[in-house]
């Protein structure tokens, strides 16, 4: 575990760094020898030196954006596409409920070609 990614979790309102941290915890589950630290100020999740997903907090949400993700389907009210297509966003709030086999198996699908 990286100490600034601690850190900056740490920083977060009560119930982000609940979600914060159950999504560091799938992204080590996932990926095997992830390599994960703090850069341009947010959480960030390699593998073999390409990015795969980065953390975002925000006042309201914290967004968890994939990378990798152009083969991916966007999904109303759950995954959103970025730019041109290839980075997709889970935007989370307060209060709601991760689904943490379908966020696994989606970081599975962008991580494996890494």
């Amino acid at each position: 575990m990286n100490e600034e990614v601690t850190q900056y979790i740490a920083k977060q309102k009560p119930w982000q760094i609940e979600v914060c941290n159950t999504l560091r915890n799938i992204v080590k589950d996932t990926i095997k020898d992830v390599e994960e630290r703090l850069q341009y100020g947010k959480p960030h999740y390699l593998k073999n030196g390409h990015y795969a997903a980065v953390i975002h907090v925000s006042k309201d949400k914290v967004s968890f954006m994939l990378f990798n993700a152009k083969d991916i389907a966007e999904e109303s009210g759950f995954l959103r596409s970025m730019g041109n297509g290839d980075r997709k966003t889970i935007d989370i709030t307060e209060g709601q409920q991760l689904d943490v086999s379908k966020i696994s198996h989606l970081l599975e699908q962008v991580s494996s070609s890494l």
